[in-house]
């Protein structure tokens, strides 16, 4: 199948002003000169490489578009192989009916990521670099467009080979005394074995503790915006969304299900997670929403607990009860809502509030935006995202981390054989696995399975 001309749309479904339709294989070219006739009549099999080329798509004896075509050949293109894409106007019926006529021709529709899959396979680049490129085209902020360019840019891999190479010195001298075993001789050195492996275990447990920050910068520092019913949740979610997302009403309990949207606040990615009220309810459905209220305090990172501050102090003091023990080692900020109902001298009585709890404290109005510039500083500075330079190498994959982390349990146990004598082969096994999962991130060890579970989250096309 690898050597099937394959093509697709690659611009975002829909209609827009182009769209580009992608080829690639051994007699793409050819295949496009079956359908496209330029004003010279010159083929594009006979023209050079890198070109654009202005001319006219034929359908049925009539001119479906004009288009601009560019060749590539192999290996000087995206995937490697021989290439061609056609830029044609964005209509929906020409874009459909031009992958038509090529799949009419004797191309066939590429299957989701076929074409960095075939770019990886060409040596075009590792693995890493192919799945930084989905990296690439879903990133939403500053931070996260940097990372992705650098791992395709090859600064990840290029970590991990030097990780490997090292390793691999040495598992072929701890190998080849297996074959001196009887004459005792010893070929690695091991105290240079012992410092260097504590040099690799080093880096690689940096890169691993960089997925946590790598993973807010690439899906968003969760947010849980939590509180009483009616405390104004649904209405500070619009506000820092921007548009209607969340049902807000005077009606108790509207919110009974958890709410979710991203927005970017100055370069930052915010994962706004909008929860039911808490309150006591024989209200079974609302129950199970406060339920995953308690959840999503969990699983993030920083937490809004808005107050209403029309609401009596002892009452916020009973709620707080169930709320406080669920925020130990969170980052809160603590929004009293409505303060422009507030008569003046009564803030001292709210900030006085939950002196125990690690907390900021703003006064706010979500319905007529008071202090929410205010709020969106200090989430930037509870968020705690470091400047990102373009050397910086940081793990944003989960498949990755999880490979790091078995990386750094082979290499650990190399470290605890050398500090017991543990034998030659058992040494050289701990080597040979610590190198087998950093080879198994960049594509040097892989399977079908794990090839095809990356490039089906690709978008056809891509």
């Amino acid at each position: 199948m690898n050597n099937d001309v394959i093509c697709a749309i690659s611009t975002p479904p829909g209609m827009g002003a182009i769209a580009t339709v992608r080829l690639s294989g051994e007699g793409c070219i050819a295949l496009t000169d079956k359908v496209f006739l330029s004003p010279s009549g010159k083929k594009l099999i006979e023209s050079k490489a890198n070109r654009v080329h202005f001319g006219r798509i034929i359908y049925n004896n009539e001119i479906l578009d004009e288009v601009l075509v560019t060749i590539f050949h192999s290996p000087h293109s995206f995937t490697g192989e021989e290439s061609v894409e056609i830029s044609c106007h964005g209509s929906v019926y020409i874009q459909q009916k031009l992958v038509e006529l090529l799949l009419e021709q004797g191309a066939r529709l590429a299957t989701a990521g076929e074409f960095t899959r075939r770019a990886f396979q060409n040596g075009k680049f590792d693995l890493s670099q192919a799945e930084a490129v989905a990296d690439l085209i879903a990133s939403e902020s500053k931070s996260s467009h940097r990372v992705a360019m650098n791992q395709m840019r090859g600064g990840f891999a290029r970590k991990l080979a030097d990780l490997r190479d090292k390793l691999l010195q040495f598992a072929s001298l701890i190998e080849l005394e297996l074959d001196f075993s009887e004459e005792d001789v010893e070929f690695a050195n091991r105290d240079h074995l012992y410092n260097l492996t504590l040099e690799i275990e080093k880096e690689i447990d940096s890169l691993a503790n960089s997925f946590q920050l790598g993973n807010a910068i690439k899906s968003g520092i969760p947010v849980a915006i939590i509180g009483e019913t009616n405390a104004g949740k649904s209405t500070l979610l619009n506000l820092l969304l921007n548009e209607d997302k969340a049902i807000v009403s005077d009606i108790h309990g509207t919110t009974r299900d958890v709410i979710e949207d991203v927005v970017n606040i100055n370069g930052v990615t915010f994962r706004f997670i909008d929860t039911a009220g808490i309150r006591q309810t024989s209200d079974v459905v609302e129950t199970m929403g406060i339920e995953r209220t308690f959840q999503k305090i969990e699983q993030a990172s920083i937490i809004l607990w808005m107050i209403d501050t029309t609401t009596p102090i002892d009452k916020i003091e009973t709620l707080a009860e169930s709320i406080l023990p669920k925020l130990k080692d969170k980052q809160v900020i603590i929004l009293f809502n409505k303060a422009d109902l507030l008569s003046e001298g009564q803030e001292n009585k709210f900030q006085l509030l939950f002196p125990d709890l690690d907390a900021e404290k703003l006064f706010i109005s979500a319905k007529k935006q008071q202090n929410t510039d205010h709020l969106q500083e200090l989430l930037i500075e509870k968020a705690g995202i470091p400047s990102i330079s373009e050397d910086d190498v940081i793990v944003t994959n989960l498949r990755h981390y999880e490979a790091l982390k078995k990386a750094l349990d082979a290499i650990q146990r190399v470290i605890e054989g050398l500090d017991v004598g543990i034998t030659h082969d058992f040494l050289a096994q701990d080597i040979r696995e610590c190198m087998f999962y950093l080879g198994e991130i960049t594509g040097q060890i892989s399977t079908d399975e794990i090839l095809g579970n990356i490039f089906s989250k690709f978008c056809i096309g891509k």
